[in-house]
């Protein structure tokens, strides 16, 4: 199965921006839908965006729509999610997720693969 990585998070305020990455080892990315999901304190694992395996399809939580972007990097074997006008509320730890499923689903027991977390924390 392919090992999954984040970097890129860290503490910004209310309005900025930060981009993170996930890095992917042991198999390519080609053929796996990628997402972005989110956990914050107390609170249930939540899907954030994902791309489609093709790279013609993109999903986002309507949280986020028009701050967030997903995108992927084939060739580099990377997936970046870039999060512009952070809210407090995106306060969570981001994780990266991997699914070989033929349909895409926003479940989180669809994606197999999983880093380990990158903190993101916006400040008032």
């Amino acid at each position: 199965q392919v090992q999954l990585v984040e970097s890129g998070g860290g503490l910004v305020q209310a309005g900025g921006s930060l981009r993170l990455s996930c890095a992917a080892s042991g198999r390519t990315i080609s053929n796996y839908h990628m997402g972005w999901f989110r956990q914050a304190p107390g609170k249930e694992r939540e899907f954030v965006a994902a791309t489609h395996w093709n790279g013609a399809t993109t999903y986002y939580v309507d949280s986020v729509k028009g701050r967030f972007t997903i995108s992927r990097d084939n060739a580099k074997n990377t997936v970046s999610l870039q999060m512009n006008s952070l809210k407090p509320e995106d306060t969570a730890v981001y994780y990266c997720a991997a699914s070989t499923y033929s349909v895409f689903s926003r479940d989180p027991r669809r994606f197999a693969s999983w880093g380990q977390g990158t903190q993101v924390t916006v400040s008032s």
